[in-house]
């Protein structure tokens, strides 16, 4: 029995698996302990709410059952986009255009302060522009419309038309939309160091350590593990990603699946700019570089959570992504030297959920989902902490649950 939904995240080899990064002092959980903050999870939303948490005079207990950093944050390729999966001329249709374009602007400063943040600690991080390839969900007038909304709303914008994108690319498509200053880094390596960071701000770490049930009280929280254990805390926070906390709302999410691959690192031929890529399309393809030259790419999502049938598609996924990223740069060398599959969450409009959890006094939930999940992790992580330390947030009714 646990608070969460139990999930093999991931599977295969991670590229980032290779790379150094920082070890997390963490320690076992021997007795029962009390706190003013416990968050459960120790992935990349765990660690960025912590450590913007500890410093403000909180006391902060982060525990995971896994090690720090080896649940989904791994199989991440670290995309690190204002521009939220959903197309903002689409997002208007959803939400209305006042918000769409409110939770576009949360995005790119969440994307702007993110990255001054990282560079702060020392978290290498390469800044990168971002080509949206037009493809079959936006094409021709409808990618137009989408770079004059993204202009009208105070973002930089560009359209190439397919001689401009060859030119400059190297890419034979239709057209494409061109947009600034995004990031690119090593998600591991940076969750590593944020968990650190928040260790030497006072917080604890405490791994491994199963939450069997969350018990919400009159002034606190009673979270037991597996072993017995009893953490108490004023207030707690589910960051379990991709593992559904039980009792959460689920409502407009699903997980489903998603393969990635990357490729040796290339002597030559990358694209000019190293900008990230990805298309308007579904399924869609989504790459990027690495600080060492190697390809990063994924998508190939699939609308279905089973881990067995996800795991045996690797290979063939694996395949069809080489080839999909060889047809767009031929001279590439696209043979995968590392290939993973794993668990990926959606909503029906791309926004996280991120506040109190509906009927759990004391509880609060940040559940990143989409290709943005990094950005929402430092969102959620700015909300929580405004809202805790008493300040509030102007855009937290953009997530709450059941909005």
């Amino acid at each position: 029995m646990t608070a969460t939904k139990e999930r093999n995240l991931r599977t295969g080899q991670p590229v980032w698996e290779i790379y150094p990064a920082p070890r997390v002092p963490h320690r076992k959980l021997t007795r029962n302990i009390s706190t003013d903050v416990l968050i459960i999870g120790a992935g990349i939303t765990g660690a960025m709410i912590g450590e913007a948490l500890a410093g403000t005079g909180l006391e902060i207990v982060i525990v995971d059952y896994r090690p720090p950093t080896k649940g989904a944050t791994t199989a991440s390729t670290a995309l690190i986009q204002y521009e939220i999966d959903t197309p903002l001329i689409e997002l208007s249709k959803k939400i209305g255009r006042i918000d769409a374009v409110r939770a576009w602007r949360r995005s790119r400063l969440a994307v702007t302060s993110l990255s001054g943040h990282l560079r702060t600690l020392g978290i290498e991080m390469q800044m990168r522009d971002a080509l949206y390839l037009a493809g079959n969900k936006l094409s021709g007038a409808s990618l137009r419309r989408e770079a004059e909304a993204r202009v009208q709303a105070g973002f930089e914008s560009l359209i190439l038309n397919r001689k401009e994108l060859k030119a400059r690319f190297g890419i034979a498509r239709a057209s494409a939309l061109f947009g600034y200053d995004n990031v690119a880094a090593d998600p591991r390596a940076m969750t590593a160091t944020l968990l650190k960071a928040a260790v030497r701000k006072g917080a604890l770490i405490y791994s491994p350590a199963k939450i069997a049930s969350v018990e919400p009280r009159k002034s606190f929280v009673a979270a037991k593990t597996d072993s017995g254990r009893t953490i108490r805390a004023k207030t707690l926070i589910f960051a379990t990603g991709y593992e559904l906390a039980k009792g959460v709302p689920a409502k407009g999410h699903k997980i489903t699946s998603t393969w990635a691959i990357a490729t040796r690192p290339q002597k030559r031929n990358l694209w000019p700019e190293q900008c990230l890529i990805w298309e308007a399309s579904d399924p869609y393809l989504y790459m990027r570089t690495s600080a060492d030259g190697r390809v990063i790419c994924g998508g190939e999502d699939e609308d279905f959570s089973d881990e067995a049938h996800r795991d045996a598609l690797l290979d063939r996924k694996a395949a069809i992504l080489a080839r999909k990223l060889k047809k767009l740069f031929p001279a590439l060398d696209t043979r995968p030297q590392f290939a993973w599959t794993a668990s990926f969450g959606e909503s029906t409009t791309s926004l996280p959920s991120i506040g109190r959890v509906p009927g759990m006094r004391h509880c609060w939930a940040a559940l990143g989902y989409g290709g943005n999940g990094i950005t929402y992790s430092r969102i959620a992580a700015d909300v929580i902490r405004a809202e805790l330390t008493g300040d509030g947030d102007p855009d937290a009714d953009l997530y709450r649950f059941g909005r």
